[in-house]
């Protein structure tokens, strides 16, 4: 399926199923908004890195117009709805102040995946934040966590969080992020093996001396 939509380019990778709070300011958002809250229409949020547009983003829909200011500027609440890919940027749309874009849906496979290896996938990112002194709720039992859900919380650059949003399948992001975790926490875990040992040093040390053969 092909359609229109209108845009918001920002610097964040949504997934479907995420809940993100945002602030409008500029005027062509503030339209924007206005009008898909009032007609109930969904907008884009294809991802901006290093100050280029990407083809590839997240139909998310208005939840919640959280507070309105007395500028005009907004709070709101969105959910990620499905992933797009631009098929054809729309810079000036008439009478109106945003862009949009003809964009595409590809098949994306959301299903359960591999359980045990989403379940190794947890247990990885559990271990990456006790490791970092970090308290996370994922806010669902872990049987029922995909990796859209964890995504944002296993340490990903968002360049890695782009690459995951290009993956179409469960086993494909699951995978991808058992790859990252398996380099990131041998070298998280020598970091604190090595912050331990700066902090052992100038203290009196009780250790045991080496004993000679007879």
């Amino acid at each position: 399926m092909t359609n229109f939509i209108p845009i918001f380019p920002l610097g964040i990778v949504v997934y479907p199923g995420e809940i993100v709070n945002l602030h409008i300011f500029e005027p062509r958002y503030k339209q924007l908004v206005n009008e898909c809250y009032t007609e109930g229409k969904p907008f884009g949020i294809p991802t901006v890195i290093d100050n280029k547009l990407n083809e590839m983003g997240t139909l998310v829909k208005i939840t919640e117009m959280v507070k309105v200011y007395d500028s005009g500027e907004m709070d709101i609440r969105t959910q990620g709805l499905r992933v797009f890919r631009v098929l054809e940027m729309i810079k000036s749309v008439p009478d109106k102040l945003f862009s949009g874009a003809i964009v595409n849906y590809p098949d994306n496979i959301e299903s359960t995946g591999k359980r045990q290896l989403m379940l190794k996938v947890i247990n990885a990112i559990r271990e990456l934040h006790r490791l970092l002194n970090i308290t996370k709720d994922f806010h669902k039992p872990d049987e029922e966590l995909a990796s859209y859900d964890i995504a944002h919380h296993a340490g990903l650059s968002i360049e890695q969080e782009y690459e995951l949003l290009g993956l179409l399948r469960e086993e494909q992001r699951q995978e991808y992020l058992k790859r990252h975790l398996g380099k990131v926490l041998p070298v998280i875990a020598e970091m604190e093996t090595l912050k331990d040992k700066v902090k052992l040093n100038g203290h009196f040390k009780n250790l045991s001396s080496f004993k000679f053969e007879d």
